[in-house]
């Protein structure tokens, strides 16, 4: 039954305030130059010292030059491209991005690593190999390693090879990883044999399930970032970072008497399920065109869908087959995570398109409510080149300590930082591997940020030259 804009408006006006706050967390604030929940121009004095209370202290720099942390934390190179091995012998592909854990056996602890890499093989240095059978698209560079980390030991192996930009992608109530092709590249473009623009699953437990790959068509062709799973009522969640014009959220609904499980969704026909867009409207029923518009905390949306006319974009792209005043758009909409019973969604930034310039923001979608709720807003970050000031959210997870850590893909310094519950922000991490020069540094962004099962590890990576690494240290939950 669709929400409409009218019952949204009249819930609304039910709860006093004329927004009805969505979710079980409380609203999460900013980082120093962030923006509060008040008028976004008054913000910045409001939030400054922000850290004064939570996390782990100041950062430390690493005389090895690779990764600043707190105080009694410590880390572990994992993978390292162009110095680690696979089993069969060749290097460690480069660019890591997406990653998600899972238990292993015998108390190991399995995961799957995306590498970002897009266009020809020859392109780059350490592609993914072509290991037999396991290869979607021979022409293509990327595709997922699998790694199994033990306290002494460390292997790794190929889970998929031939596929192009394999950028984020999501974990799957059954154990398995969907990782998401973050291009639109048809066979013939930039060297493909094959068409790209799909969401492949692989197991991490069970190297025969990922042989013969195949695209789970039903989920769309387009530049995929992000994918959760509601593990209630079977709807997969998906993200778009795109431009001209900018991306969308999608929902895909299961056919009828569908039960999710391993390997079902690569035998699903393709075009099972409907693919749908978002469409949001504010507490009055005004249409929003674009979530940038939106610039205090708390702001909530309610959200109806809309279906997708080509979900294998033939000749169209997805997001372009929608007419203005169809569906809701935001820029770089990138990471995603399940967690307190709906999903977390990162919307990177904003600039021309918002009244008030953003440099990222933290959604929650509230599936049983139907509600979109602005979490985290930070502001333009002033100077990228010094410590303090965080900008570019990206990938994300809910942290087993409470609240969020974010991987930071902005200008200059590079973080990993967290998000209270309440409302503060703290830096977990800095990357100090320069691959810039001494005159113009240049700090690669993080991705893959993920706990152990266990959550006594957080695992994270540097995207270039592509470094998977393992913190430890004495955390603790953090105060609302």
């Amino acid at each position: 039954m669709s929400l409409t804009r009218r019952d949204f408006a009249r819930k609304s006006a039910i709860t006093g305030a004329g927004v009805a706050l969505a979710g079980s967390v409380g609203a999460l604030a900013t980082a120093p130059n962030a923006l509060a929940s008040t008028d976004t121009e008054e913000a910045g004095e409001e939030s400054a010292g922000a850290h004064g209370g939570v996390g782990y202290g100041p950062l430390i720099p690493d005389p090895d030059g690779i990764l600043a942390l707190p105080a009694g934390f410590k880390y572990r190179i994992i993978t390292y491209s162009g110095r680690t091995k696979l089993e069969s012998g060749e290097f460690t592909p480069s660019n890591h991005d997406g990653t998600s854990t899972f238990d292993g056996p015998r108390g190991a602890t399995l995961l799957v690593n995306n590498h970002e890499l897009k266009g020809p093989r020859a392109n780059w240095p350490h592609p993914v190999p072509l290991t037999e059978g396991l290869v979607y698209d021979p022409a293509a560079s990327g595709g997922c390693t699998v790694v199994e980390v033990r306290r002494d030991h460390v292997a790794e192996w190929v889970g998929i090879a031939g596929t192009s930009t394999n950028c984020a992608g999501g974990n799957t109530p059954w154990g398995t990883w969907l990782t998401c092709e973050e291009t639109e590249d048809k066979a013939g473009q930039n060297g493909m044999t094959k068409d790209h623009g799909y969401v492949f699953e692989v197991d991490p437990s069970d190297r025969r399930a990922n042989r013969d790959p195949k695209p789970i068509k039903a989920l769309g062709r387009y530049a995929h970032e992000a994918v959760v799973v509601d593990p209630k009522r079977g709807h997969l969640y998906l993200t778009e970072d795109a431009a001209t014009p900018n991306g969308l959220l999608y929902r895909w609904t299961p056919p009828e008497g569908f039960c999710h499980g391993r390997g079902k969704l690569r035998t699903l026909a393709d075009d099972a399920g409907v693919l749908q867009a978002f469409k949001c409207f504010d507490s009055g029923g005004k249409f929003v065109d674009d979530l940038s518009r939106a610039t205090k905390i708390g702001t909530v949306y309610g959200v109806d869908w809309v279906d997708v006319p080509d979900r294998d974009a033939r000749t169209t792209s997805v997001r372009k087959q929608f007419t203005t005043g169809q569906v809701t758009r935001a820029r770089k909409l990138e990471g995603m995570w399940w967690g307190d019973g709906g999903t977390y969604i990162v919307s990177s930034y904003a600039r021309d398109e918002s009244p008030v310039q953003h440099d990222g923001a933290v959604w929650f979608y509230d599936p049983k409510r139907r509600t979109l709720t602005l979490k985290v807003l930070l502001g333009v970050n002033p100077d990228p080149s010094a410590d303090g000031n965080f900008d570019g959210p990206d990938n994300i997870t809910v942290s087993p300590y409470g609240g969020l850590v974010i991987a930071e893909d902005g200008e200059g310094l590079q973080h990993l930082f967290g998000a209270t519950d309440s409302g503060r922000t703290y830096p977990i991490a800095r990357n100090e591997l320069n691959i810039g020069t001494e005159e113009e540094p240049e700090y690669s962004e993080f991705t893959g940020v993920t706990f152990s099962p266990d959550g006594s590890t957080l695992f994270a990576n540097i995207q270039e030259p592509g470094i998977m690494l393992a913190i430890t240290g004495p955390w603790k939950r953090q105060k609302r």
